[in-house]
């Protein structure tokens, strides 16, 4: 992962301003924070962002991305550089690839998988093996994703009812809603689900390869960037469902963190400031890589997995899905 530069994470309405070198950013009832541009490696906006042309510019000279949250923890939208990382050579071959029906549906199996073998793994609950096993051995005759994807939305429907059950009621699903999300625990599923897409996607703008070429997801979703979204399938349990059961755990999260009506939900700005502490920790989390024979953090797994498609494009290497190993 690119050692220089490091996200800022804005949770607050704020304005963001160029000065000289440096991106200044003003908050209503705060004193400004200036922050040099080799510092930022992409910002994340949880709440209004006031920018002007002279900051877009600072920003996309220097590889800085700008990811946007809506009310309710969609990403909204993301500014990115004008220069891109991506390699003709590597773009072509993410094509070939994608354009050959065997080959996607094998990713796209294989990423269903593993981000069901690691929901199984972030709730810990032997409830879920019965569900498990039937995707298993449903997906092997899934022919193209809409039928892979149906076989996961079966699969986690079950698991968000299992999650439910170690859950307060306030918190618990009552059945996967988004757009907007209906209640507290369907709002903090959106945006960390959305924190990770982004973290996807920072990663991928640092690879040669293109976000819009995907896999799984390339049918289904014309609008994102489907790379991103498919990569970000097998992380997603690690810190959405995960995360969501540990904060229920150790009561961090409280029903004034979050704002609800009929049948919408958000998080508050105390909320979203607790999520941002939240991911930020987990994140910057390090556990011991047994290839690389050396710490890497929650992140750098993120960029690692972005490096796994480098090498199916350059060197044909089968792409393996990130699994949990400790």
């Amino acid at each position: 992962m690119p050692a220089a530069g490091r996200t800022y994470w804005l949770t607050e309405p704020c304005r963001i301003r160029r000065e000289d070198n440096s991106i200044r950013v003003e908050r209503p009832d705060s004193s400004p924070v200036r922050i040099p541009i080799t510092d930022i490696r992409d910002l994340i906006a949880f709440d209004h962002v006031d920018l002007n042309t002279s900051a877009m510019s600072l920003l996309s000279r220097n590889g800085v991305t700008l990811h946007v949250l809506d009310h309710y923890g969609n990403h909204a939208g993301h500014f990115t550089p004008a220069e891109s990382m991506a390699s003709a050579a590597v773009v072509r071959r993410q094509v070939d690839l994608t354009a050959d029906p065997d080959r996607r549906t094998d990713i796209g199996r294989s990423l269903v998988l593993a981000a069901a073998e690691n929901l199984r793994w972030a709730l810990d609950t032997d409830l879920l093996d019965p569900a498990l096993e039937s995707l298993r051995t449903a997906l092997p005759h899934c022919p193209d994703a809409g039928a892979i994807m149906g076989q996961e939305g079966n699969y986690r429907r079950t698991a968000w009812a299992v999650l439910d059950t170690q859950l307060p009621a306030w918190l618990r699903l009552n059945g996967r809603t988004r757009r907007p999300p209906t209640n507290a625990g369907n709002a903090f599923v959106s945006y960390l689900n959305s924190l990770v897409y982004a973290r996807v996607l920072t990663a991928l703008r640092s690879t040669p390869l293109h976000p819009a070429i995907g896999f799984l997801h390339a049918d289904t979703d014309r609008r994102r960037n489907t790379l991103a979204l498919d990569l970000a399938e097998p992380f997603k349990p690690l810190f959405a469902e995960r995360l969501l059961k540990r904060t229920a755990h150790q009561k961090v999260l409280k029903p004034s963190d979050f704002e609800t009506d009929i049948a919408r939900a958000s998080l508050s700005t105390d909320g979203r400031k607790k999520i941002a502490a939240l991911v930020r920790e987990e994140l910057a989390t390090t556990v011991h890589h047994r290839t690389l024979k050396r710490k890497v953090s929650y992140e750098e797994l993120i960029h690692l997995e972005a490096l796994k498609i480098v090498r199916l494009c350059l060197e044909d290497k089968p792409y393996k899905p990130f699994r949990p190993w400790w």
